[in-house]
């Protein structure tokens, strides 16, 4: 691994099993919510407490991100599939974009929820 040179294609392929990962133990995250709610108004407290949290926000928003990594990137291989965009320069610069597409949906959604 020390002579190997990392390239954008393939640390994009590596973070897109890795978010699909993340968002697959993420989604216990909607399991819980759902059952706070049921629990009662207690319950759901405790969970919102948690979730408020310098913890429980940075979760949140490795969540969001990775959502929004993992739907970038798979838009990108849709493409892909279709046999657009397979050429070396085409595929650095759609990297670049699913980084910038992550990056700023995350950044407005977080702005959205702090401005509420």
């Amino acid at each position: 691994m020390q002579v190997y040179k990392w390239q954008l294609p393939s640390i994009l392929s590596i973070t897109h099993r890795a978010t699909g990962v993340f968002l697959a133990a993420a989604s216990l995250l909607l399991c819980f919510w759902t059952l706070a709610v049921a629990a009662g108004p207690e319950n759901y407290q405790l969970l919102l407490d948690h979730l408020g949290s310098w913890y429980g926000k940075l979760l949140l928003l490795g969540t969001c991100f990775s959502l929004y990594y993992h739907l970038g990137n798979g838009v990108r291989h849709l493409f892909w599939d279709v046999g657009m965009g397979l050429d070396l320069p085409r595929a650095y610069l759609s990297g670049y974009l699913v980084i910038a597409f992550a990056f700023i949906l995350t950044a407005g959604t977080c702005l959205a929820g702090w401005l509420q």
